[in-house]
């Protein structure tokens, strides 16, 4: 799909840029470069190929899933300004 320089200025006219017409042709040659890659990418055969998520094939270190701090609940509420229930009461912002 190939735009023209009209579109390139309808786009910057919608987007509130000011664009001339030497800008309008270079950043028309910049979007259809991009949209030939596009279509060169699209053009490649894929079948087959394992999806990956990231590029080298590395493992990620992961910790053991243990508590390390000790409960300090009570010292939290203990400075609260109001606490109900082990809930803490904060004033209400919309009537």
């Amino acid at each position: 799909m190939a735009l023209t320089a009209d579109d390139v200025k309808r786009v910057a006219e919608l987007a509130r840029i000011a664009i001339d017409e030497s800008e309008a042709r270079a950043v028309l040659s910049q979007i259809n470069d991009v949209f030939r890659l596009i279509a060169e990418m699209q053009a490649v055969d894929t079948r087959g190929v394992e999806p990956m998520s990231h590029a080298l094939d590395v493992t990620q270190r992961l910790r053991e899933d243990a508590v390390t701090e000790g409960d300090q609940h009570a010292l939290f509420q203990s400075v609260a300004p109001h606490v109900e229930g082990d809930l803490y009461l904060v004033p209400k912002v919309i009537e």
